[in-house]
């Protein structure tokens, strides 16, 4: 191991963290979609010359573990030259469901001498060996390009940067792409990696095909720009860093972050008792029949290193809720690393002692053309609550009750009386969290594999023909127990025109699970109001509203923690 200074490494830390969070504020604030802007339904990260993640801004957990095989992708399919921004979505090349748009760039050198400490400059020697360097690292980390792409004459670039934004809408049989499609064909565009800026000039005809195949195209537009825009902030600041710190120490203390959260991991893991611990749950159903979808999970421990195993969950579903093998390497990804105290580099090396076994054709990586829109809101979320069921047998006193365990996605189209346009509203409600061992869950937030925030109902009533009704905690949702679970919410909201509907959520046969004696959280409900008569619809399916009609939707609570005594029961 190289040695290093504690000090410098802490600093690269937050240097390499900061770019991502000003890369997400830049997308925030550029940003036209409600989704975007409001609910903060984006990741940023910054990735080495090979594209190993080195930092994270804290957004999206979903987004953030699974967005490095988005990447390699799109490695592997274009080179990648100063100016350009690649596009990709396909579920299948790293992306997690259509809706979830990933752009990628490059971050070169700067022609006219950028200098820093130890740097001879950027003019074509790089300076201190970081030539050599970026040459070792393609020996260790090979991308293999296409044979038909030409090769670029230009250096290659000292890092990468990347976001993921959730579209309101990317197409497909329903507004908000996330109905219940039977497969990927139905959900929307997919798009494979696909340059959309070259050499710093918008590819128009991409750009006109993608736009034709969405609704609401220019907020669609807006967005886009945004986190093209996100990509250059990201860039200048990466080029700020080396030019203050020199090529050489910058790309060293990249790696050396990658190795220091390895061993972080390592130590946490080995923290664990050696082991196998099992595990399973269920999703209440695939939308399409009643019949549970089963989560098994088998977790060995072996000294300071981790196999993750879900051999024995059901076979990949006819409905939208499969997940890729990104999705559930991203959810094995938050787990662990919520098992890390302190603050953590959210690098590469995380995963690095951990092996995720994701037999294919299975519910936990769905083979195409299997739809996916919900896997990445749903089953990623059942994934979690069945990892932590496992880690409870090993270190009971350190493992939550399951929290709601379900986005409760939400959308709702059609056409804006007040300008004539589509609209499309997309949002998902936050419910309670799990006790946790020594303190009660909390309520009315968004939980484990999203870090969203809701749209606020004076947003929501500008940029929509709706209306926010009712917005409440949901009282005594949480499971009892020594310490209490957080409570859901009710959302009730009403259309002022004619739309569709589409609900895609969760725990609404079962609620989550409490732990060491703790009751369950109460199970979610949703209803159509129309007329003053409610009717309760499914988790899963689409309806047409009539102006006035209402969705209500009262989301799960989360899980107690410890048992109490029959009359001390709250």
């Amino acid at each position: 191991m190289k040695k290093f200074d504690p000090t410098t490494l802490e600093i690269y830390r937050a240097l390499f963290t900061s770019v991502a969070e000003e890369m997400g504020i830049a997308l925030r604030r550029t940003a036209f979609s409600p989704n975007i802007k409001e609910r903060r339904d984006y990741s940023c990260a910054v990735f080495d010359s090979d594209g190993r993640v080195i930092a994270q801004g804290d957004h999206m957990p979903v987004h953030l573990g699974s967005m490095p095989m988005a990447v390699a992708a799109a490695l592997r399919e274009i080179n990648l030259t100063p100016g350009d921004v690649v596009a990709l979505n396909d579920p299948f090349a790293g992306g997690t469901h259509l809706p979830d748009v990933t752009l990628v760039a490059g971050v070169f050198l700067k022609t006219d001498g950028v200098k820093g400490r130890g740097g001879d400059g950027a003019t074509g020697r790089r300076g201190d060996g970081a030539i050599g360097r970026l040459g070792e690292r393609a020996k260790r980390h090979p991308v293999s390009h296409s044979p038909n792409l030409p090769v670029s004459p230009s250096p290659p670039p000292i890092f990468y940067v990347a976001n993921r934004a959730h579209h309101a809408d990317i197409g497909g049989a329903t507004h908000g792409s996330m109905g219940l499609a039977t497969d990927i064909y139905g959900e929307g565009i997919r798009i494979p990696p696909i340059r959309i800026v070259r050499s710093g000039e918008l590819d128009t005809d991409i750009m006109r095909l993608l736009l034709a195949n969405v609704r609401g195209n220019a907020e669609r537009r807006g967005d886009f720009d945004a986190q093209i825009g996100s990509l250059k902030t990201g860039a200048t600041r990466l080029l700020e860093i080396v030019e203050r710190r020199g090529v050489k120490e910058t790309l060293e203390y990249s790696d050396q972050l990658i190795n220091y959260s390895a061993r972080l991991m390592r130590h946490t893991i080995g923290t664990i008792p050696d082991g196998v611990y099992k595990a399973e749950d269920e999703l209440d159903d695939d939308g399409i029949t009643d019949a549970p979808v089963r989560i098994l999970v088998r977790i060995t421990i072996r000294g300071d290193s981790a196999v993750i195993d879900f051999h024995g969950s059901s076979p990949q579903v006819t409905g939208a809720i499969n997940a890729v093998e990104a999705i559930t390497v991203s959810a094995v990804s938050y787990v662990f690393r919520c098992l890390v105290p302190g603050e953590v580099p959210a690098s590469a090396g995380l995963m690095e002692p951990i092996k995720v076994i994701a037999p294919a054709g299975t519910v936990v990586n769905a083979n195409p053309p299997a739809s996916v829109a919900g896997g990445n809101v749903e089953t990623s979320q059942r994934i979690v609550d069945v990892l932590f069921k496992a880690l409870a047998q090993a270190i009971p006193d350190r493992i939550p009750a399951a929290s709601q365990g379900t986005m409760n996605n939400l959308t709702i189209g059609g056409i804006d009386t007040r300008t004539g346009q589509e609209f499309s509203y997309y949002e998902t409600i936050a419910g309670g969290t799990g006790a946790r061992p020594s303190a009660d869950g909390m309520s009315g937030v968004h939980t484990h594999m999203t870090n969203s925030l809701n749209t606020p109902a004076e947003a929501l009533e500008y940029a929509y023909p709706l209306r926010v009704r009712e917005y409440r905690l949901r009282q005594d949702s949480g499971g009892k127990g020594r310490h209490r679970g957080g409570d859901g919410v009710v959302r009730e909201i009403e259309t002022l025109v004619p739309s569709l509907m589409s609900l895609l959520a969760d725990r609404r046969k079962r609620g989550p699970y409490g732990l060491r004696g703790g009751d369950d959280g109460k199970a979610g409900t949703n209803e159509i109001i129309r007329g003053g008569r409610a009717r309760k619809i499914p988790a899963k399916s689409s309806h047409k509203l009539e102006a006035g009609d209402r969705i209500r939707i009262e989301t799960p609570g989360g899980g107690g923690w410890g048992r109490l005594a029959a009359d001390k029961r709250r």
